[in-house]
């Protein structure tokens, strides 16, 4: 039982060891400057410290702020009369001081969840706000603000998830834009991309873009008109002096994402969000090992780097459309990226699959074809058996085909190919013919991607590719981020020249593509 002796008045600071273990205080009694009453008892032969009563505080150290009133309480009572505690007086007081000391640590875990949690938000956003919240998140100049400025506003606005601005987004969308926010290397400038999206975001570039769109170019307000400038004077991605940029948020060269796309290709490969016109990386076959004798010298088994690079090609594309004059900002965004999006996605697609290089990006199967000795034939014309697929699986090298590369590793081909594996169940039990299934949804336990810009099945002799097989992070799509768009004001019909009642846009974007390790791919093909 702790026998209590007259209570010390003052005050103390935050502390709440007993004094006797303290430092001496700068002035006054034990604990510092009398501006708060504070808890302090003598116990024994020590003073103890349980901390100031401040006016008004929240959580837990409410709750401990409460005891400890009890506690004096109780003190003052038996030493006004001057007498011991009594029985009853000594329980309550113990069990007053045990739950004390617990809300003591459960406010030292709190003080510690608070802390980390500043610093993640520092680690995320460069920095965390105190005080009044800002009203405007664009009320700084993207062309001259610095680089920690520029991301942590632009990072808020993305995790501002009550924002009109980015209500259209998905999830996955504001996480790949996150992500690249967050990425700096010699291909990828995070702080342009941070530039372009505050300046595309503001409200006034929104309003602006929604004219443009309308053919409400008299409309404008000086500071729409200023908000187009400030745009146009960053020159990100393929921005013309009389051109919009798409704002980044509808951007489908920026907010695209894989769970989101219909493109097999592109949602299986490495996609790398550029801001320059090149992708330059590093790829290495891996370091050569060997087997020596005891003390026996060692080869130089320096692995050979490669520096491959992808150039960036120009995309254009012609949108007609009819909107909506009176829409509002997140109506008009879904439909102008699902607008935009669309016909884009398929341009892509296709020349991811066949492309050939020369202006267009290269696609994943000349790529293949283009290195050589990675492709097979099957063993009848115009047939695929089932020891055909055997072989394919076979040939493809054995680490390409280890569990550790199961989300990588995918099987490609048409639609009319992919029904002709399945009627390899009438001969084989390990395919199916089941036509209530929408498709062969895995193959040796690997996806199995359909992509009708592969060759149908043939009927006699040719060398079309028929089936690929390989780990399609192996195939690099380089995505320079930035669309711009021009308007054209109205469409004419082809047959009599008159008006359509619709309106058109030029897209441009570039992007490019290449293979950056051949031998993570088989292609079978016809004969």
């Amino acid at each position: 039982m702790l026998r209590l002796t007259p209570l010390i008045a003052g005050a103390v600071g935050s502390d709440r060891r007993c004094c006797s273990e303290l430092p001496a205080p700068r002035t006054g009694s034990c604990g510092g400057s009398a501006a708060q009453p504070a808890i302090r008892f003598r116990f024994q032969s020590r003073i103890c410290d349980y901390g100031p009563i401040p006016g008004r505080r929240m959580g837990v150290a409410v709750n401990r702020d409460q005891i400890l009133i009890r506690m004096q309480e109780i003190h003052e009572g038996a030493e006004a009369a001057g007498r011991k505690l009594t029985a009853e007086e000594t329980a309550e007081w113990d069990d007053l001081e045990r739950r004390a000391r617990a809300a003591q640590q459960a406010e030292a875990v709190e003080k510690e969840t608070r802390a980390k949690k500043v610093a993640e938000d520092v680690a995320k956003w460069g920095g965390v706000q105190v005080g009044t919240p800002q009203s405007d998140p664009f009320d700084i100049d993207v062309r001259s603000a610095d680089t920690r400025t520029v991301l942590s506003r632009a990072r808020g606005l993305i995790g501002s998830e009550r924002s009109e601005t980015v209500e259209h987004l998905t999830a996955a969308q504001r996480s790949t834009v996150d992500k690249l926010l967050r990425t700096h290397n010699d291909s990828s400038d995070n702080t342009a991309l941070a530039r372009r999206l505050i300046a595309t975001s503001r409200p006034q570039y929104r309003s602006a873009f929604m004219k443009f769109a309308a053919g409400r170019h008299d409309e404008m307000t000086d500071p729409e008109r200023r908000a187009v400038s400030e745009v146009r004077a960053l020159s990100i991605g393929t921005a013309g002096a009389g051109g919009y940029a798409v704002p980044v948020l509808i951007d489908p060269t920026i907010i695209l994402t894989a769970q989101e796309t219909p493109n097999p290709i592109l949602r299986k490969a490495r996609v790398e969000q550029i801001t320059t016109d090149k992708w330059k990386g590093l790829t290495s076959a891996g370091m050569s090992w060997k087997w020596d004798a005891e003390a026996a010298p060692s080869n130089d088994n320096s692995p050979t780097i490669a520096q491959p690079s992808i150039s960036t090609f120009r995309a254009d594309g012609f949108i007609p459309y009819s909107i909506e004059v009176e829409m509002d900002w997140p109506s008009f965004a879904a439909e102008m990226a699902k607008l935009i999006e669309a016909g884009y996605d398929e341009l892509v697609t296709q020349a991811l699959t066949t492309g050939s290089g020369s202006n267009t990006p290269m696609g994943l199967i000349p790529a293949v074809i283009a290195a050589g000795g990675k492709t097979l034939q099957v063993a009848t014309s115009a047939t695929i058996a089932a020891s055909d697929v055997y072989g394919l699986w076979k040939a493809l090298p054995q680490r390409y085909r280890a569990p550790a590369r199961r989300n990588d590793l995918a099987w490609m081909s048409s639609t009319s190919v992919e029904n002709a594996i399945r009627q390899l169940g009438t001969t084989d039990p390990n395919f199916t013919v089941n036509i209530t299934e929408e498709g062969i949804q895995r193959l040796f336990s690997r996806e199995y991607l359909e992509n009708d810009f592969m060759a149908a099945m043939p009927t006699g002799t040719s060398t079309d590719p028929l089936l690929l097989v390989g780990d399609f992070k192996q195939y690099l799509v380089a995505q320079r981020m930035g669309m711009t768009v021009e308007r054209i004001q109205m469409l004419f019909d082809t047959t009599n020249n008159r008006p359509t009642g619709q309106r058109g846009m030029v897209a441009y974007a570039r992007l490019g593509a290449g293979v950056v390790d051949s031998n993570a791919f088989r292609l079978l093909i016809n004969k």
